[in-house]
Parts: structure tokens; sequence; C-alpha cells
């Protein structure tokens, strides 16, 4: 049926057809290399394959980021429809919903093409490793370029997950919103939830309700206990028809309790109560996720020192052909306790055990091994003594093919199922298989090998067991109808007593607190973090003068003992001006070089701290709220400990500081004043400091002997005296050097011991020390005076003056070096540190609103808790009411 196409050769070049004439293209395949050498020199495709496995399971085109966080309804309403949209806003508050929705959606459709285009990328990258004409330094290059996406992707990842968790849970809010809304207004739209759903949320709020009203174990829901590894985690799996929990070698692997919601659906999915991932219990890597999700969190349930926990973990599973009904596996009951375990381990499961089944609507899961001694069980006997009745327990014997096997008489196994082997009575007697012990097979498999068993088995061909005692599917119906038997026969007495504890707490807070709102601890936090940041925004209203008058005070304060003692004074003793200068101008550039720098941004550093303080904890009148202050104070704290001040500022105040001390130029009689003021200001306070320690060591003056009648030391005698002495030194000689020489030292002591007073040498040159330094310091403010009027000759380098004001001058030096730095690190205030500090309150604030923990630790008192309490009793009292009208619908 084909066409000759001999009448078509004309179309193709000539030169085509003669090709193989001029071309040997055997030669040329000889001469290539062989397909190993090839292969050789490509890249080992299964470990890019792998890494790129790796990328996609964080970026993967299933996973849209926009999807995930907004709806289609609300991408419908965002982007706007050619025709009639489907929701439509009529007031103006839903019109500032949409703008901000619009924006959200802009942030993640940003998102959303930054990770496309990194995975284009990647995708270009690996590709050119199928062309097999890199050579090996290419190969290398582009490994490490590969390498270098997948940690840039990574980065991206956890830059924004926090970002999406915040969104997500706004989003929620915003979907409501949507939802309650349409062409004609606004009103009330319910979400179709199971029946199953509404019970469990009920459940999980009452699991954080403080249990001091006795009214959160009343509703009912099946408790699973048994031994350890008697196989009560795979009778749940069983029923969930799903291998959904971390499994091991006869190790503890329940740490915590943990509730699952079964309900029937299309898809045979899980998810935590706390996340909006689902998991596909189709898929072998979901599962796998799952059981290392759920392990995962029982270890961070778990205190330090403690091998379980109390906290609850909550889990919903849904699929074809499940069982209504709410579960909690504990852990398995002990004997002993072994090495690694904490001490208190076998007490704390019987307590939390006893804690679930003492609720007397709870129904009981007793799980017993059938493989082992009924002897052994201790499950048995603490189910015996929690409901001695057996009206709300059902037995279970699993294990039962292991049993048939090692049991020499079966009858025995019939005694356990009819309950005459144990003393605990049972609603009920079940047997089941959970498989043949191998972690790795799967539910069907199990299912074939339980239906075959007691197929086969000589238990049911012998009428030891009957048909409906055996397989988890006989089980799990019976457990389910039990379960809503005993719900519909509590719940509306749960509510009418959850409505008697609303009335009792409505009317303690209106007794208590009637001219104030009920804001629970959210409420409070966010009134508190907008008082916050009022406070932080109020350091940027703090004027430059003030901040420049702080800073110069508290520099000098701290750097005043320096320049005294290690500049001002050794430089006094030296004997000319020049000398004077020469000390001068080497100690303070050491001084500017090593220490005066890191001193001044200490200094503004701790000026920050002390106003961002003075705002945050003054207080603000009557509107004052003490409810707050613990939160602030650790807001205020934590943020300090976070800021950290710019590491240049320090080498560029170096230079400025410098500069400012080099400059010796006084420009006028004001400035002249300035510093002599300045000077005398510091000297007189050097000196009263100096009379204060004189009088501590020579007593009280004769004054205040006789007004306060009190008299000197022995001790302070002998300073008296040889105070004396010393001034007698200092009369004679008014220009004596600051230290006393050996011979005046032995002089004075001889003296003394002339008077009968024994004086030891050091005593004699510490007083020395301060009566040297109280004379200098009166000399020196004598000199100050002289000194006010010689700025003339200051003007004419002293020339043909006797007068010299050196000391004038370093005091302007140091003044003006002050106020300079003053005013830069003012600048670097206002500028910079005041808005780095606001990022970091804003940052604290937002990881103390996520930290649930946090708030309850620093939103305390009786009016935090009372408002706690009323919000979650209207919230389950809600959702009963609501609960119960599905129950009566349904019905």
């Amino acid at each position: 049926m084909m066409p000759d196409l001999d009448d078509y050769k004309w179309i193709v070049p000539d030169f085509i057809w003669e090709l193989d004439e001029h071309i040997d293209f055997e030669k040329i395949i000889k001469a290539l290399p062989d397909a190993d050498d090839l292969a050789k020199l490509l890249p080992d495709f299964d470990k890019i394959g792998e890494s790129f496995a790796s990328l996609k399971g964080f970026f993967s085109p299933g996973y849209n980021l926009v999807s995930e966080v907004i709806g289609a309804s609300d991408l419908l309403l965002l982007l706007g429809s050619p025709g009639e949209t489907a929701f439509r806003a009529t007031d103006q508050g839903y019109d500032n919903d949409k703008q901000y929705k619009k924006s959200l959606l802009g942030e993640l459709i940003l998102l959303q093409q930054q990770i496309q285009q990194h995975e284009e990328e990647a995708r270009r990258a690996a590709g050119q490793y199928n062309t097999g004409s890199y050579q090996q330094k290419r190969k290398v290059s582009d490994k490490e370029k590969i390498d270098q996406l997948q940690e840039e992707l990574l980065r991206t990842q956890l830059k924004y997950q926090r970002m999406l968790e915040r969104l997500e849970k706004e989003n929620k809010e915003l979907r409501k919103l949507v939802l309650q809304r349409d062409d004609k207004g606004i009103h009330q739209r319910k979400l179709k939830k199971s029946l199953i759903d509404m019970y469990s949320e009920v459940l999980d709020i009452l699991s954080d309700y403080d249990a001091s009203y006795n009214t959160q174990d009343h509703l009912p829901r099946v408790v699973v206990v048994g031994d350890q590894s008697a196989g009560k985690t795979s009778v749940l799996e069983m029923i969930a028809q799903a291998r959904i929990f971390p499994r091991g070698s006869g190790e503890m692997m329940t740490r915590s309790p943990v509730k699952v919601t079964l309900s029937e659906g299309p898809h045979h999915v899980a998810l935590f109560k706390d996340s909006s991932r689902e998991f596909d219990l189709t898929k072998e890597e979901d599962l796998a996720a799952l059981r290392n999700e759920i392990e995962i969190r029982m270890r961070n349930s778990v205190k330090e020192g403690c091998t379980v926990s109390t906290e609850t973990i909550s889990l919903s599973v849904k699929g074809p052909g499940l069982q209504r009904m709410v579960l909690v596996d504990l852990p398995g009951v002990i004997s002993t306790v072994t090495s690694g375990m904490a001490p208190d381990t076998k007490e704390t499961i019987f307590s939390i055990s006893k804690a679930y089944m003492q609720n007397p609507n709870a129904i009981i899961l007793c799980i017993q091994d059938g493989s082992v001694d009924a002897e052994r069980s201790i499950v048995t006997d603490l189910v015996s003594q929690m409901d001695p009745q057996g009206k709300r327990t059902i037995f279970v014997l699993t294990k039962v093919d292991l049993a048939e096997k090692n049991v020499a008489s079966p009858s025995r196994i019939q005694q356990i199922i009819e309950g005459k082997l144990f003393p605990m009575k049972a609603l009920g007697y079940f047997a089941v298989v959970t498989g043949k012990g191998n972690s790795s097979e799967s539910i069907e498999s199990i299912k074939e090998y339980e239906e075959e068993f007691f197929q086969n088995s000589k238990l049911l061909k012998t009428s030891m067991l009957k048909a409906h005692q055996v397989t988890t599917k006989n089980l799990s119906l019976a457990v389910s109808d039990c379960f809503w038997k005993m719900v519909r026969e509590s719940v509306e007495q749960q509510a009418d007593a959850f409505k008697a504890t609303r009335f009792n707490l409505e009317t303690e807070w209106k007794n208590n607190y009637p001219r104030l709102r009920e804001l629970d601890r959210n409420e409070l936090f966010e009134k508190a973090k907008n008082e916050i940041l009022d406070e932080v925004i109020s350091l940027t209203q703090v004027t430059p003068k003030h901040w420049e008058e702080i800073l110069q005070k508290t520099l000098w304060e701290r750097v005043s003992t320096h320049v005294i003692e290690n500049i001002y004074l050794p430089a006094a003793q030296t004997m000319n001006s020049g000398t004077f200068n020469t000390t001068v101008d080497i100690k303070l550039k050491q001084w500017t070089d090593k220490q005066l720098p890191n001193k001044a941004v200490e200094v503004a550093w701790e000026t920050l701290q002390e106003e961002f303080s003075r705002f945050m904890t003054e207080p603000k009148g009557k509107e004052h709220d003490d409810i707050f202050d613990k939160l602030k104070q650790a807001v205020k704290e934590e943020s300090i400990k976070r800021h950290k001040w710019n590491e240049r500022a320090e080498d560029s105040l170096r230079v400025i500081q410098h500069n400012a001390l080099e400059d010796r130029s006084i420009s006028d009689k004001q400035q002249w004043d300035a510093a002599i003021h300045f000077m005398e200001e510091t000297l007189q306070s050097r000196l009263k400091d100096t009379e204060s320690v004189i009088e501590d060591m020579v007593g009280p003056d004769w004054k205040k002997r006789w007004m306060y009648w009190i008299g000197r030391t022995k001790e302070q005698n002998i300073r008296n005296e040889t105070k004396n002495e010393l001034e007698k030194l200092i009369k004679c000689n008014e220009e004596h050097a600051a230290y006393l020489a050996n011979d005046e030292v032995t002089t004075v002591r001889k003296n003394l011991e002339a008077r009968g007073i024994t004086v030891d040498p050091c005593l004699i040159k510490d007083t020395w020390h301060q009566i040297y330094r109280r004379y200098f310091l009166k000399t020196a403010l004598n000199h100050c005076n002289l000194c006010r009027r010689g700025f003339y000759y200051y003007q004419r380098h002293f020339v043909d003056s006797e007068l010299e004001c050196n000391d004038i001058v370093l005091f302007w030096r140091i003044q003006r070096m002050l106020a300079i730095t003053a005013n830069t690190l003012r600048q670097q205030l206002t500028n910079t540190e005041v808005r780095r500090l606001e990022k970091n309150v804003k940052e604290v604030l937002e990881d103390f609103a996520e930290d649930s923990e946090k708030k309850v630790k620093l939103l305390t008192g009786k009016r935090v808790q009372l408002a706690e309490d009323l919000k979650k009793v209207r919230e389950i009292q809600e959702k009963l009411e609501a609960f119960i009208e599905a129950l009566h619908q349904e019905k």
C-alpha cells in the first residue's frame, strides 16, 4: 500500500546520496570508544535521581503552595471572573478582607514562581548530564551546582515554612468569611461535618480543659489497654485498616496516649488535628512518614527524665468501610522497670490507664496476649478494679494462632473466651489474629491470613468459638455499636452538665469583674502586643537633646575616674607645660585607641536599655493593667538579649573621638568659661569624696563628738595624729612632690614615737595619699579661679605671662569630646539602633504568639483562667448542642 518514492528523490540533494562514497563510516565507528567506556564517563544517574526525588518531596507539582493555603473559592474571589462571582461582599469590611487576601495571594504566587524557577534551573542542570559529551571536570562543576541548588531550595523552604503556617491559620478565618456571604448579603453556611468529626472536636477541646470541674472524662471513648507487646496497637491498626503506628521488637513504642478518630470517607487518609497535611494511607512512603511523625511527636511530648507522657496526640483516620468511633491507644502496662526507663514509669502508666478507665462512660477494650500464660496478665486485674461488673468492657484475645499451636489443651482458650478463666467480667469476648509477627505485612495479607486461619481452626469446627466472636471485622462492628449506644445514652446528660458549669462561670465573672470584657489568653496577648509596640514607638519620640544629655552625663560618670587618676593627676605632677601637654597627648591617644570607643558604645547600649525599660515599666495611671507586667518584662529581656550593637560603630567612633581630642583651639570666652566650670565641678566632686575618706580614716571632728556624743577608735586616733604630722610637711613645702621620700617617712614615724604613738610606714603612706590628694585638689580649684581671666593670655599662647592654664585646655578637650561622642551616639541610636530594637521586639512577640506554653506562663491569674474556662465551656456547649441536633436528625 506504500507509494513509490523513487519519483521524489529529486527533493533530496545529490551530495546526500554520495556521502557514503566520500566518508568511511565504518572507520569512524571503530574509532569511537566502547559503550562501557562511555558509561564510565557518565554521572551516577541513580544518585542524581535520589537527590531530585528528595527535592521533589518539598516542591512537587502536586504540592501547590497557593492552592494549599487558599481554596478554589478564594481564588475565584481574588482573581475575579468574567461572569458573576460566586461570592460577593456588600459591606466595606469585606472589601478590606478582599484587599488583604489579594496581597496575601500576591506573596504566595511570587513564592511559587521562585520555587518553580529553582526547579527549572535544577532540571536544566540535570539534563545536561544526558549529553554524554561532558568530560570529568565539567561533571564535577555541575554536581557542585546541583548541590548549591539543593541547599538554596532547602533554605527557601525553611524561610517560608513559618510564613505558610501563619498564613494557613489566617486563611481559615478568611475562608469562613467567604463561605458566609452570597449576592444578597451575609448568612451562615453550615459546613457538613460527619457526626464522629463533630464529636471528636468536642473531645479535643475537653482534653485541654481544666480537670478541676471533673467533666472532661464523662464523654464516651474507646480506651485500648493491655500488657506491653500484647498486640493492642496491631488490633487498632486492623480496625483502622492501615499500619499507622511505629513498631519495635519487644521495646516500648507507645509512649503517650494516641486518640484516633475513625470515620468513613472516599479516600483512605490520616491527618493530625493541628496540621493540614493529609497522609495517603494507600502509599507506603506516606505510611512511613506518618509513623515517623507519630514517633517524633511522642518523643517530643516526653519530658526530660521521664519515659512516658500524659499529653494526648490526636489523629483522624478516614477511609471506605471504617467504623465510626473514637479510640485512645494507651502505653502498655508493664510489670518491671527495665534499664533506660524512669523509676516511676510503671506507676505513671498505671495512673494514665486509671485516669482514662475511671470515666463511667468509657468503653474499655482489654487486650490479652493469647500466646502467653493467662496467669502472667497484669491488665486484667486493673480492668476488673475499674469495671468490676464488666458493663463497659470488651475482652480481646490476640495471637490465637500461636495459642492454638502452643496450648496443650484447646479448652483453655475456650475458658478464656467464655470469661471463666479470669475473675474479670465483660460485655463480650473476641478472638483475633493480627498477622504472623512480620512488621512488613500488609493489612490485606493479614486479613486473608486471619480468615484462612479461622476457617481451618479447630476452635470454630469444634464450636469452642462462635462465628461472631472471631476476626477484627466483627470486633470493630461490635465496638462501634457499643460506642454509639453509650454516646446516645450519655451525651445529653453531659450537655446539661456543661450548661450548669457555664452559668456558674458567668455568674462568677459578673461578680468579680463587672466592668471588664471577657478576654481570653490570646485576646489579652494581642492587647498587650499593641501596648508594647506603642511603647517601643515612644522611643522614637525622645528628643535629641534628652538623648545627648543622658549620654554625655553617663559617659562622663563612667570615664571620669580614668581621666582624673590616669591622665590629669600624673600630668599635673610634671614641672613645665611642655611636659604636661606631651604626657596628656600620649595618654589620651592610648586611651582612645584601647578603651574609650568601647566604653562609649557600652554607655549608649545601657542608655537605650534604660529608656526602653522606662517606657515599658512606667505606670499608665488608671489604664495600667498589671496582668501584662510579666509579659512585658519577658519581652523586654528577650529583646535586649537578641539585640547586638553594630560592630562597625566602634571603629567610626574611634576616629571621631581621636580628632576631637587633638583639637586644642578654644574659639571664644564662653567655651573657656564652660571648661572652667566643668573642671571646677569635677574637682569639687573629687574633693568631697576625698574629705569623706579622710573623715572615715581619722574619725569625727570635735563638733560631731560633742553634738552626737561619739568618739574615735584607737586606730582613728593614730590616723589623726599621723594626719597632723603630714600636714606640717605640706605647710613647710607647698611644692612637695606627690610621694613621700623614705627619710620623710622615717621622720614622721620618729616624731610620732616620741609622743608614744607607734605607726607602721604603710599607714603613713596611705594617709599621705589622701592628705596630699586633698591639698592638690584645693590647689587646682584655686588655680581655676586664677584662670578665669586667662583667656586673653591663652590667645597669646601665654607669652610674657606667668599664668599657665593647660589643665583648663585639657578639660575643654575632654568636654568637647564628650559632646561630640554623645551627638554621634545619639545619631546611631535614633537612625539605627532604635529601629533594630523595634524589629527585635516584633520578632519576639511573633515567637511568643506561636508558643502556647510561653503565653500560659506569662499571662496568669484568676481573671485569665476564668476567661479561658468560659471560652472553652461555651465552645464545648455549642459543639455538643450541634452534635446532639445532628444525632437526632440522623436517628
